[in-house]
């Protein structure tokens, strides 16, 4: 299209020129030192256009072989770099195929024409890290470091991932505590440790993390409410209290919001349970249902030893009324029933939980409750069906000990008891 557009534009000057020739007569006349010369116009004009451009190329072309030596100059170091950026590639894709030897030679090929050699070193740290040679890995890794901008961040970081990789959790915490002195709002750095923290069980270091995860949005919010819930709860469990003042006083460090969570709240509970403190955890749990129902709530309920068993009870019928057949409720009764002499009606109550396909713990107590009225037969049938459920009921072996027991003893005459007539 340039070369048709320069075409027409010559042909409408060349055009004009001619009707101005044919129209205009006017002559140049030059004399000097007894010379003289005459042309017309037209040709004046023509001859100075041509000397024009002859001047004008002439000047470029001094130019252009001026600076031809230059020129070539850049065009090596363009095809250099080409070709750096050519065999780069390669590496990489060798890389990725797992060719570790041939990526490992390829990147390091023609690494002082590329432009950018620190990546070119990570490459080949991860190749070498590949095929154990740790020592050439941690060269690679040093140089690639020397060729970074000031801010390391990607050198620091695959440094990381590799000390990962060997399971090197120490070493990695290092370099990344080191990384984030410098870089303390890298959302990268900030999640690899978060992560390391997580498998290190540092659980008060996470949790001193979680506002700054919370503000660089590092984590989605559902992703953090997990991590923040999993965080408490451990800071509660791995080392138990002596004494439930020491736990109240874990328990009032941990924000509102996480203490609404059920399962910290339960993590809590079951705590305040293996210290024997029943009364303080029975009205914790009835203001927890009243917000949320919950399962495992529900069973803590009839386990604890509260000061007035039949209120417990009272408490618990009046659940029965809102949630209808809860296999868990019902066997909370049936345990409430039991602290409460009740027997004919915590059997009553552990028969509709394992018709409502109750948790195996059920099957165990009603089995109990049915070898102390003397019934063994139904008694085994039970503890059977119990351990047929599932084997990591926490009454499990018991049961199994237990049967094996019965299976093995001659059948007894029923007992009598009274109260198990009510």
């Amino acid at each position: 299209m340039k070369w048709l557009s320069y075409t027409l534009i010559t042909i409408i000057i060349m055009a004009s020129l001619t009707l101005l020739a044919m129209e205009n007569r006017g002559y140049v006349l030059i004399s000097a030192r007894g010379y003289t010369i005459e042309s017309s116009l037209v040709t004046w004009i023509v001859l100075l256009i041509i000397a024009f451009l002859s001047v004008h190329y002439t000047l470029r072309f001094l130019a252009n072989l001026f600076q031809m030596p230059r020129g070539m100059k850049i065009w090596r170091e363009q095809r250099r770099q080409e070709r750096a950026n050519q065999t780069l590639l390669d590496g990489l894709v060798k890389l990725a195929e797992g060719d570790w030897r041939r990526a490992e030679k390829d990147v390091l090929k023609h690494i002082n024409d590329s432009r950018a050699p620190m990546l070119n070193y990570l490459a080949a740290a991860r190749a070498a890290h590949e095929l154990n040679e740790y020592d050439r890995r941690d060269r690679y890794l040093k140089l690639a470091g020397q060729n970074a901008s000031v801010n390391d961040a990607g050198v620091k970081l695959t440094q990381v991932e590799l000390q990962l990789s060997q399971h090197q959790q120490e070493q990695a915490l290092a370099t990344l505590r080191t990384l984030q002195l410098v870089n303390p709002q890298h959302r990268t750095v900030l999640k690899t440790l978060a992560n390391l923290y997580l498998d290190m069980g540092e659980w008060n270091n996470l949790i001193d993390m979680i506002p700054q995860l919370r503000r660089r949005k590092v984590f989605t919010a559902g992703e953090l409410d997990t991590l923040e819930r999993r965080a408490y709860k451990a800071f509660l469990s791995p080392h138990p209290p002596a004494s439930a003042k020491q736990l109240q006083d874990l328990w009032y460090r941990i924000p509102q919001h996480v203490q609404n969570h059920i399962e910290v709240l339960t993590t809590y509970i079951q705590l305040l349970l293996d210290l024997g403190n029943s009364d303080i955890v029975e009205p914790m749990i009835r203001n927890a249902l009243k917000r949320e129902w919950n399962s495992e709530l529900v069973r803590l309920y009839g386990v604890i030893d509260g000061a007035d068993p039949r209120a417990q009870l009272a408490y618990a019928e009046h659940w029965l009324e809102r949630e209808g057949s809860d296999p868990v409720l019902l066997l909370t009764l049936g345990r409430l029933c039991l602290r409460n002499r009740l027997w004919g009606k915590a059997r009553s109550y552990f028969e509709a939980s394992v018709a409502a396909n109750g948790p195996a713990e059920t099957y165990n107590e009603l089995a109990h409750l049915l070898e102390t009225m003397g019934e063994s037969e139904l008694a085994m049938r039970y503890y059977r069906e119990g351990l047929a459920k599932t084997s990591h009921c926490e009454h499990s072996v018991a049961a199994g000990s237990r049967l094996l027991e019965l299976e093995h003893q001659p059948l007894q005459k029923p007992q009598t008891l009274i109260s198990a007539r009510k």
